[in-house]
């Protein structure tokens, strides 16, 4: 097996007036949001039930309750952003309550004194969620004035699905600021190398793409086909089928905005093989909306296999949970390790979190093996990085030409990424969907590319302007 190394704690040189430590001076991560849902109520929840743990303390859902120095209580949110009228103008610790939000209440949370600011639209609002929600009046806040403002360290996006527009136009605000970004959403940011070239031009890291729950749909699929594969069982078929009832499955009934949502679970499955399923041989994406499930999901996941003699092999399992809440506390270590990242003066995509806790990352691994480099990342260690084929397989020889590091140190290390594996271009795209008609890009120079990115490497956010019209 080739061996290679990923470089955690090197410091990268900055410009004058960048940020090399804390950005506020403080043991605080200062925090925004970028739309108050279901996913942004569990977290601000999550954050004020646990802020009293114990060091020593289990937590469900966290790998650490203190994670490289950072506990929980040092988050602390400092600006959201909605569209909705029922929450634009609210208090943080309200907004979360707001209609039409409706996960689990688990945690009393007070008036936060962060004002939720008006939110750009764009392709946020798709036809299905305009039957709920109502835009509030006025035109898009100053995004990135707020978020210098406020001095904020990291920003998180819940868009809802489909926002390819609307994800692209706020990283361009989030670049202008200086902020670290995490996506929580199946927009594929962080795993594009443009992207990635980007954030490293601002000395700013990223991690993405589309979060993991700690127990759901996707990871039990990942963890079944690496069961398969490890224990010689051919996978030949197979099938994930997701109901619910919050906002998010509503706005799936548009089928037009599922693309990069199946390419990203999909992968997120099939990267565990060794081989490839073709698009008649795995169907995984959400499935239907039923609204007295509210922020319940249930997930059906059937396998089909082949083991000794060819004799077959079925596995069928069903998963209940309540969809936000099982993301929380992935995303409260994920800002945690941005942290870090902004601290220790790393910049561009973090391999080793993203891996661990992103469904399309810029690269693959097995799920224990990302658990290893995020806690290396966290120790500020170099980790040893097992070399992978494509689909995720183990390969024999040196891959240590296309390792993707972490850190950049100024004038000393090569930008060069010309060679970095995305992990869902080397997998067929099941249930024969393409990648899609070109998009019009976010900036007046962007070209017509899928993913409205500029082709030109040398063009800065600066050239974005803030386009208010909605």
């Amino acid at each position: 097996m080739g061996v290679g190394r990923l470089s955690y704690s090197a410091v990268e040189l900055k410009p004058e007036g960048t940020r090399l430590t804390a950005g506020n001076g403080a043991k605080k991560i200062r925090v925004a949001i970028i739309g108050v849902g279901n996913c942004a109520s569990s977290l601000v929840q999550g954050v004020q039930f646990y802020r009293n743990a114990s060091p020593q303390d289990f937590v469900p859902g966290l790998m650490h309750v203190n994670l490289g120095g950072y506990h929980i209580r040092d988050i602390e949110f400092v600006a959201a952003f909605d569209i909705n009228r029922t929450k634009v103008g609210l208090d943080l610790g309200k907004a979360i309550f707001a209609e039409p939000n409706n996960t689990i209440k688990f945690s009393e949370v007070p008036d936060l004194g962060v004002k939720v600011s008006r939110g750009m639209t764009h392709d946020g609002l798709g036809k299905y969620l305009k039957q709920v929600i109502e835009k509030a009046p006025g035109s898009t806040d100053d995004i990135v004035g707020i978020l210098k403002r406020t001095r904020t360290d990291v920003v998180i996006s819940y868009l809802p699905v489909g926002s390819e527009m609307a994800t692209k136009w706020y990283v361009e605000q989030i670049l202008e600021a200086g902020c670290a970004f995490i996506n929580c959403i199946p927009v594929f940011i962080a795993s594009e190398p443009y992207w990635q070239h980007r954030f490293e031009e601002r000395h700013l890291p990223i991690i993405g793409d589309d979060i993991k729950s700690q127990v759901g749909a996707t990871i039990t699929h990942r963890i079944l086909a690496t069961l398969f594969r490890d224990r010689g069982v051919r996978l030949d078929r197979t099938y994930q089928l997701n109901f619910g009832g919050n906002t998010d499955f509503m706005n799936m009934l548009e089928r037009d905005r599922l693309e990069s949502k199946k390419i990203s679970k999909t992968n997120a499955v099939t990267s565990q093989l060794d081989y490839k399923l073709s698009n008649e041989q795995a169907h995984v994406g959400p499935s239907d909306y039923v609204p007295w499930l509210e922020d319940r999901k249930w997930c059906y996941i059937r396998m089909e296999g082949t083991t000794f003699g060819n004799v077959p092999l079925n596995c069928e399992l069903k998963l209940e949970v309540w969809d936000s809440p099982n993301s929380a506390g992935v995303v409260i270590d994920a800002i945690r390790c941005a942290k870090l990242a902004l601290d220790r003066g790393i910049s561009g995509a973090l391999i080793g979190p993203a891996s661990y806790f992103m469904k399309t990352p810029p690269r693959q691994f097995t799920d224990y093996e990302a658990h290893d480099l995020v806690e290396a990342f966290i120790r500020g260690e170099n980790a040893s990085e097992p070399s992978r084929g494509n689909n995720g397989s183990h390969s024999s020889g040196s891959d240590s030409s296309r390792l993707l590091s972490t850190t950049q140190a100024l004038n000393t290390t090569s930008h060069d990424r010309s060679n970095q594996a995305v992990e869902r271009t080397e997998q067929p795209v099941p249930l024969g969907l393409s990648n899609g008609s070109p998009m019009a890009g976010v900036r007046p120079h962007d070209g017509p590319r899928r993913n409205g990115a500029s082709t030109d490497p040398s063009a800065t956010a600066a050239g974005a302007g803030r386009d208010l019209s909605d």
